[in-house]
């Protein structure tokens, strides 16, 4: 199933939560204030999550897709964490050497923003740089977990834009401050339960810029796949049901290409991941 977060044209303020039907329609999820809640209320009820998510959306109320606006599909994660040169020709594109273990920066919820919404590029930003990527939504509590049993705790996926403004995150001691940055982390258009990608390390991703192909390559690439990810991080980090963990891009950035390519007002980027669907999103100027 496709879990989103939305507003409609008739309380347009009031996020609610529900589940694609027949990729035309909205169900609304009764009971519950974000998808987060979704996802814990499923953790907690050892429901399949179709069966579960079925029973929430009965008797919710129909909108079709066209209608709604689409917010992120997660606007309150505990934590984004987010994996640096995870792809072996982005490593050498950005010409570093390949991480023995993974190399990980934080994202917050000030980055989330949905499909549609516009991308504010800040006015110390002249190197704004674009990154598909797919992340995976953690469905229950994680600690120690191993690699074996890993994808037993992956709620399901969707499409990140790790947006980066290069300028800053290459010329600073952290890299925090040029990738946390307001709305600099579009996600969505909603989030795939697992159960309907049934191989997430071979799903095609690309990326193009007002319709020219930038990036171009399959998850199989990966160099740590989602469940090294996945007990890695729970080795140290509790991880809970929500979280977001965006696995890295692909080679094809604006930074690595001769000539370079930044992002400016009126660019449109659409992130793609196979299964899943296409994220849009508009860059414009902070005024």
């Amino acid at each position: 199933m496709k879990l989103v977060q939305f507003y409609t044209k008739q309380d347009p303020n009031k996020l609610q939560v529900g589940i694609v039907k027949e990729e035309s329609t909205v169900q609304v999820l009764s009971a519950v204030c974000t998808a987060r809640d979704v996802i814990r209320g499923l953790a907690e009820s050892g429901k399949r999550a179709a069966d579960y998510l079925a029973a929430c959306a009965e008797g919710g109320a129909l909108y079709p897709l066209e209608d709604v606006k689409l917010a992120s599909p997660l606007t309150d994660p505990e934590k984004i964490i987010c994996i640096g040169l995870n792809y072996h020709d982005h490593v050498i594109e950005s010409n570093m050497q390949v991480p023995k273990v993974p190399v990980l920066f934080p994202k917050y919820n000030n980055c989330l923003i949905g499909h549609e919404d516009f991308v504010t590029i800040p006015r110390e930003v002249s190197q704004c740089d674009y990154e598909v990527e797919l992340a995976v939504v953690i469905g229950r509590t994680t600690k120690r977990v191993t690699k074996e049993d890993a994808m037993d705790y992956v709620f399901g996926y969707t499409v990140l834009n790790d947006v980066s403004a290069r300028d800053i995150q290459l010329n600073e001691p952290q890299w925090t401050r040029g990738k946390a940055i307001d709305g600099f982390a579009p996600t969505g258009p909603w989030i795939v339960t697992s159960d309907e990608i049934a191989t997430p390390g071979s799903l095609n991703i690309s990326l193009t810029l007002n319709g020219q192909v930038m990036q171009n390559s399959n998850t199989k690439e990966l160099i740590f796949d989602i469940p090294h990810l996945v007990s890695f991080l729970s080795n140290t980090i509790t991880l809970q049901p929500g979280d977001i963990i965006s696995t890295g891009t692909p080679p094809g950035v604006g930074m690595g290409r001769k000539p370079q390519v930044w992002l400016k007002p009126g660019d449109v980027v659409e992130a793609t991941i196979e299964g899943i669907g296409t994220l849009r999103n508009t860059f414009v100027a902070e005024r």
